[in-house]
């Protein structure tokens, strides 16, 4: 009686952080259309708090459109853009960014209510995590649009896949922070169960977390060096498995990051090595003696790491079309989460019957 009133009492807390979660997932969307898009430099100031409103008399717009003629982004591509063209692409950064103030506004509910309701005090490391990561989030945003308003019209791929990375840490803090409200109803057993492997699986779990975040560093450098326009044929890069360009620049540590050619080269191939490590650990996993909750969450890792891949290829073939790009870059985030929510079971398994 006691766990089922408390259960009702912090459903608002449990809502809130499923909706962040969601929330996160919908940034990774948004993020990925202004990139693609060529929105992500339509908004040449960061203003925290007076930019949530946006321009809303034609004075104001002509205001906002001469910040943007003064970047290199209008000079050098964009010099013909209408005002109305720029109202589009104004638009979708705009959203982006108010996307973000209302994840602060979100993340504030939950805060409020441990701090005035004592409401599961033993999460406040993690919601902590989530604010420092979420300043930070926006600061990188800032800094990674900045560094394509100086005389380069786009942004450092650096920044850009350091954005990402920090996109990947939210989503990862808020998911497990949410399984951990639910974790009794999700815990699996270790009694009557291979401890062998559940170790073993652990080790393989955070050894494909390691290359899926590595992927999608590189992933965002392809993005950053526009790397995903150079060979769009698969398996072979042009009429050659390894292209002939790679590593031609020195020193050769800089050309696996710059080389665009390189990078896309080096991002197949790890691409490919996740895929195949994903569902090696669900091959392993059928010959385990596991719980059927955790083979269920391991197969459902071999399913997304092979559409994840599958997307990156069509992306690929298809010369990078907006659409199916964006579902690439938020799968990459579903094949994360799903990796999180083994590992979860598996980290969080308990010894009584």
């Amino acid at each position: 009686m006691f766990i089922e009133e408390a259960y009702e009492k912090n459903t608002l807390f449990r809502i809130i952080l499923i909706l962040l979660t969601f929330m996160i997932l919908g940034m990774v969307v948004l993020g990925g259309l202004t990139r693609l898009t060529g929105a992500g430099l339509s908004i040449v100031e960061w203003k925290p708090i007076v930019g949530i409103l946006p321009p809303l008399t034609t004075s104001e717009w002509l205001l906002e459109f001469s910040k943007y003629q003064q970047s290199p982004e209008f000079q050098q591509i964009n010099f013909s853009m209408t005002l109305a063209d720029f109202q589009n692409i104004f638009w979708l950064e705009y959203v982006h960014r108010l996307w973000g103030r209302l994840l602060a506004l979100i993340l504030l509910i939950p805060t409020l209510l441990m701090i005035f309701k004592k409401q599961h005090l033993e999460l406040w490391p993690y919601l902590a995590l989530l604010w420092i990561f979420g300043f930070s989030q926006g600061l990188m945003g800032w800094l990674m649009v900045k560094s394509g308003l100086t005389h380069n019209p786009h942004v450092s791929p650096y920044l850009l896949a350091a954005h990402l990375l920090l996109g990947f840490a939210l989503f990862g803090i808020s998911l497990w922070m949410t399984l951990k409200l639910y974790q009794p109803s999700l815990q699996i057993l270790r009694q009557g169960y291979s401890e062998r492997a559940y170790q073993k699986l652990m080790k393989l779990c955070l050894g494909a977390l390691l290359l899926v975040l590595l992927t999608a560093f590189m992933g965002a450098l392809v993005a950053g060096l526009k790397a995903g326009l150079l060979y769009n044929t698969f398996p072979l890069m042009g009429n050659d498995l390894i292209p002939p360009e790679i590593f031609s620049r020195e020193p050769w540590w800089q050309d696996a990051f710059e080389n665009p050619v390189t990078v896309q080269f080096f991002h197949r191939l790890l691409a490919l090595i996740t895929a195949a490590f994903c569902f090696g650990i669900w091959v392993y996993q059928r010959s385990c003696l596991i719980p059927p909750r955790l083979s269920l969450a391991l197969g459902a890792v071999a399913v997304a790491a092979l559409l994840q891949v599958s997307l990156g290829i069509v992306t690929l073939l298809l010369v990078v079309p907006i659409e199916i790009a964006v579902l690439h870059q938020g799968f990459a985030f579903i094949l994360f989460g799903s990796l999180f929510f083994a590992l979860f079971l598996i980290y969080t398994r308990k010894s009584d019957l």
